[in-house]
């Protein structure tokens, strides 16, 4: 499986905005409506060197300090489904 490894930054969030998705119930940040800025990103074959390239971004000083984070996404091979995906139709 193939997996993409991202550097983003962090949206810095208002304390009035977490009050309210706090009261709401509902989500403070929703990387499918608002993703965030991708500062960098790299592919991997398999999760061993993804997580490998993963700590190494791990070091850029700006993910040490809490400005940006970085995410490993798996990609879905062709042809095969995502756990909890059911087929169309």
């Amino acid at each position: 499986m193939r997996f993409l490894i991202v550097r983003t930054d962090i949206r810095t969030a208002a304390d009035i905005d977490l009050a309210a998705a706090w009261a709401g119930g509902g989500c403070l940040r929703n990387e499918t409506t608002a993703p965030e800025f991708r500062r960098q990103t790299v592919h991997a074959e398999d999760r061993d060197a993804a997580l490998l390239l993963a700590r190494a971004l791990s070091t850029v000083g700006a993910v040490r300090a809490g400005r940006q984070r970085v995410k490993v996404l798996p990609l879905a091979e062709p042809g095969r489904r995502r756990r909890g995906q059911h087929p169309p139709g």
